[in-house]
């Protein structure tokens, strides 16, 4: 009994490590180059942004990426964006992994890592819910598949939203 109340208790502060507390407060606007054109955040007002963080040499990003996918094909028209920030220092490293792992989703860059400061990022992936209002309201750590079905109802809950 005290074995399975120490795995248990284990188990929920390790869940936790995988959520990042967010207060509602406006998410930190940024403009950054993608393949195609500078994404600005604050032109996505009326939009959930699920915006992740992400690496070429991330072993969990490439399990992210055909979930994104997978959600980008779901809810695309129905005023959801998936924008995902590399963070690579060159853009060939991150050009590789796409080659490997494509995306159909937007791909910024943030070579220099300052937008990431802004979110106050410490593990790859990451990844934060933004609201039709720009309001952040979720932050998630890591990736792991157990988890895609929370967020996944976070997102329909977002769109759902007035």
């Amino acid at each position: 009994m005290k074995k399975q109340l120490l795995t248990g208790l284990f188990a929920f502060h390790l869940s936790l490590m995988f959520c990042v507390s967010v207060q509602a407060q406006k998410a930190p606007d940024f403009e950054l180059p993608s393949d195609n054109k500078k994404i600005i955040l604050s032109d996505l007002k009326g939009k959930v942004v699920y915006l992740d963080f992400w690496a070429s040499w991330c072993i969990p990003c490439r399990k992210s990426f055909p979930w994104m996918n997978e959600m980008h094909a779901k809810y695309d028209n129905k005023k959801f964006v998936i924008v995902a920030v590399n963070l690579d220092s060159s853009k060939t490293d991150a050009q590789k992994f796409l080659k490997k792992v494509p995306a159909k989703f937007i791909i910024a860059y943030d070579p220099d890592g300052e937008i990431a400061s802004k979110y106050k990022l410490k593990v790859m992936p990451s990844s934060y819910l933004i609201d039709k209002t720009g309001t952040l309201v979720y932050g998630h750590k890591g990736y792991r598949e157990g988890d895609v079905n929370v967020i996944e109802n976070k997102i329909q809950k977002l769109l759902n939203s007035k």
